[in-house]
């Protein structure tokens, strides 16, 4: 008959007792003989966040080996003994044993608690890591144990210290491989919707933005490490299955099997959803993770958390969905902020729109909005140019709606920086030769005025299709621009009436690449056979210090030279302004106040 363990009240007084030796025969006793079961309790008590390493460690060492070999025998931790009143006889080995399943809960338990601790070395850590996913191998009877997996995932999500080093290790040792992925994405899907229905309650825990404004330390910290460990775990590729490895094996394999028992275990495996081959995770990915992400993105996200999504949804998010058109609301959503916001969110709903059908009437509109002076300073600009130069491709572009987009960029170029003014002529070079029908902007004479031209005027103002309108006779004053710079809808921005005289005004820019890339336009739209568009990359990331590199880097065959027989002591030699002269004794008197005529240049011998 089974021996029943004592409840030991004195295992923290022992504890402090004992030696790091007593601990390993403490261990090997357990090991050797049920006899000393009681040194199961005892050890548990040193797998604390409290206990210095080298004793956890210990205890750990002889628990786990303990463990490892009586866990395929234990009852799930789901078990209800019988009822005082029931038939059922339950005999003391079952109890034995159901005692054994408690006291493992308790050293997972203890476990994650050791794993979270700001108390434990990074080397404990990853002991304590391989040990708790050992355990998620075994534990459940050569299925994936889902539950110890979740908790483990729980704590670290609503721990209050760091933990980037338990979810480094988690990505290089474990994310390889296909199951732990899989039960991943469900375990983040169910962290999610607990949140969000614990923030829609109105728990002050979970707050993001609470009504004072204030923000809940827990609330921020659990998505920040819910999105860390949803971006590390790596896509599911498009390769083999046989490439693709296992946490824990299916146990498929039923060759020493009689026909009975395998039926049994095949019936088994049926109704439970944990036994899965890597087929079977294969064909359910994108489904868990699609709902996993879709779960996170329903979260109130912190801004900088909202940043970091947008820049990666479209390279590792969108392409791995069920059904990507499920983030067309999040995309809008976010597309409609304005500002920084909406930069970034152009990348995602830029693919929706091309790859997976999705209309968006007022996608030109924002677009539009979006061309302010700031953006040539935005840190995701290089992206955005290039997402711009590619919505402004199709043939298929309205003439009003190009030529509103290339007045824009043609007046943003007399505030922009010199790089912001290089892109500028690249994205208006590459208008001009995919919509020939907004040539006129480039060279216009004045006309002059008629009834005939203020009613095609009227009917561009009004919305009619630009092409329809023959915008080389404007209704146009000399001096008079009729673009309107302030006007949010581009059809209304009356840009067929106006011309690029902002580019022409840059031929003479301080800075020697904006001229003369100016020059190069001009030259490209005369011989457009010999030509092709300019690749707006080469010029999206460039900066005052860029160009100044490449300047310098350049090889000059004819160099000015300024050489002085004797060092100059003035600012303006006499032969710069010949014939004039200044008179400083009027200069003086001016400055004394006496004489308040500014002084002048007069001309040597003027009467």
């Amino acid at each position: 008959m089974a021996s029943i363990p004592s409840n030991n009240h004195n295992d923290k007084k022992k504890k402090k007792s004992h030696k790091l030796s007593d601990l390993k025969t403490l261990g090997l006793q357990l090991l050797s003989s049920r006899a000393h079961i009681n040194n199961l309790p005892l050890l548990l008590t040193y797998v604390s966040p409290s206990s210095p390493p080298p004793y956890v460690l210990e205890a750990l060492l002889s628990l786990q080996s303990f463990f490892i070999t009586n866990l395929p025998s234990l009852p799930s931790s789901s078990f209800k003994p019988a009822a005082a009143g029931d038939d059922v006889q339950v005999d003391a080995e079952f109890i034995y044993r159901t005692w054994l399943r408690s006291k493992f809960d308790e050293l997972v338990k203890s476990l994650i608690d050791v794993a979270v601790s700001s108390e434990c070395d990074d080397t404990l850590k990853e002991i304590v890591l391989d040990a708790i996913m050992e355990f998620v191998k075994v534990g459940n009877k050569g299925k994936f144990h889902s539950a110890v997996y979740h908790r483990f995932l729980q704590s670290i999500a609503h721990s209050l210290t760091p933990v980037d080093t338990l979810i480094a290790l988690l990505v290089k040792k474990y994310f390889n491989h296909l199951d732990v992925r899989y039960f991943t994405y469900i375990s983040i899907k169910e962290l999610a919707k607990t949140f969000k229905a614990e923030y829609m309650s109105g728990d002050r825990n979970v707050r993001i933005n609470g009504d004072d404004g204030g923000h809940s330390r827990e609330g921020v910290e659990f998505i920040h490490i819910v999105h860390s460990i949803l971006s590390s775990i790596p896509p599911l590729e498009n390769s083999n299955e046989s490439d693709y490895t296992m946490w824990v094996e299916s146990g498929d394999d039923n060759n020493a099997l009689s026909d009975n028992q395998e039926a049994k275990q095949l019936k088994m495996k049926k109704n439970d959803e944990e036994v899965l081959s890597a087929s079977k995770i294969v064909r359910r990915m994108k489904l868990k993770f699609s709902k996993a992400w879709i779960s996170f993105l329903k979260l109130p996200l912190p801004i900088d958390v909202y940043k970091e999504v947008l820049v990666i949804l479209d390279q590792e998010v969108i392409p791995y969905l069920s059904k990507p058109i499920i983030l067309c609301d999040f995309l809008i959503k976010s597309y409609d902020i304005g500002g920084v916001i909406s930069v970034m969110a152009l990348s995602s709903l830029f693919l929706l729109m091309t790859k997976y059908g999705l209309e968006y009437p007022n996608f030109y509109e924002k677009l539009y909005a979006l061309l302010v002076p700031s953006i040539f300073m935005a840190k995701h600009r290089a992206k955005f140019f290039q997402l711009l130069d590619s919505c402004l491709k199709s043939p298929l572009l309205p003439a009003y709606l190009a030529a509103a987009f290339a007045k824009k960029l043609s007046r943003l170029s007399l505030v922009v920086p010199p790089s912001g003014a290089l892109v500028i002529i690249a994205l208006i070079h590459n208008l001009l030769r995919r919509h020939p029908s907004i040539n006129c902007l480039v060279h216009r004479e004045n006309v002059s005025e008629s009834k005939n031209d203020d009613s095609k005027s009227e009917e561009v103002v009004k919305g009619a299709d630009a092409s329809e309108v023959d915008a080389d006779t404007p209704n146009m004053k000399p001096g008079i621009d009729h673009f309107n710079y302030e006007e949010t809808d581009p059809i209304k921005s009356s840009a067929l009436r106006s011309s690029l005289w902002e580019i022409d005004s840059l031929r003479h820019h301080y800075c020697p690449p904006v001229s003369r890339l100016v020059l190069s336009l001009e030259n490209d739209l005369t011989v457009r056979s010999k030509t092709t568009e300019i690749d707006v990359k080469d010029f999206v990331a460039g900066s005052y210090s860029t160009i100044l590199g490449q300047e310098l880097k350049k090889k000059l065959k004819r160099v000015p030279l300024a050489f002085y027989q004797t060092p100059p002591t003035t600012l303006f030699s006499e032969s710069d302004f010949a014939g004039w002269s200044f008179n400083h004794e009027h200069s003086e008197k001016n400055i004394d106040g006496s004489d308040h005529l500014s002084a002048k240049r007069q001309r040597i011998g003027s009467s």
